[in-house]
Order: structure tokens, then C-alpha cells, then sequence
């Protein structure tokens, strides 16, 4: 299955299914902890949906997040933010921040 299927065009938002959870953030970069909270987040869900938020400074470009987010079996659709993009329930930007911070941070110290 091609998961970039997942990414919904802009203004697709009336393409989300009903009881859908709605989850937003920058997944920059993708971490095992943004994917492990994704997971936990869709358990009882119907379906998860994610939109890709934009950070201060990208390290990866909005499409490249939007596609590692879809490869996950727990995603249902991925949304970039703007272009209609349904209005999350739950927005995970500022701890994707906090925990990019401290991944840029282990980078730089095991610079040799």
C-alpha cells in the first residue's frame, strides 16, 4: 500500500470520517515518542488524523513529515495545516517542541 494516499488534498477536510480524532503537530523530525503517543491516541478512536503543523525553522520539509506520519498503521488521514485542514482536538506542538529541542541538543553533543 502506497501510504502517501493518506495525505488528504487541501480543502479535503469534509473527507474526515465521523468520530475521528483529530491530532496536530510538527513531527519534526518524526520521533519513536511523537509515533508511541500517536498510537496511544488512536486506541478507541474510530480514526486518527493528524495535521502537520509548520515549526519555527523546519528541519524537514511539511511534505517529507506528512509522509514518514502516514507510513504509521495507527494514522488514518494526514492533513497539512492551513488548506482547510480540520481544527484539531488535540495539539501535541508545544511538547513537539520541548522534545525537538532536546533531540537537537543530543545531536550537538555527540558532535565530534
Amino acid at each position: 500500500m502506497d501510504t502517501r494516499t493518506k495525505i488528504q488534498p487541501p480543502g479535503a477536510a469534509s473527507a474526515l470520517p465521523p468520530g475521528a480524532l483529530v491530532v496536530s503537530g510538527s513531527f519534526d523530525p518524526l520521533l519513536a515518542a511523537h509515533a508511541e503517543e500517536l498510537v496511544r491516541l488512536s486506541q478507541g478512536a474510530c480514526a486518527l488524523a493528524v495535521v502537520i503543523e509548520e515549526p519555527p525553522q523546519p528541519i524537514l520539509p511539511a511534505r517529507a513529515r506528512a509522509e514518514l506520519v502516514a507510513a504509521l498503521a495507527c494514522v488514518t488521514q494526514v492533513y497539512l495545516a492551513g488548506d482547510g485542514a480540520p481544527a484539531p482536538a488535540v495539539s501535541l506542538g508545544q511538547e513537539h517542541l520541548r522534545r525537538r529541542g532536546e533531540f537537537v541538543e543530543h545531536l550537538r553533543s555527540r558532535q565530534i
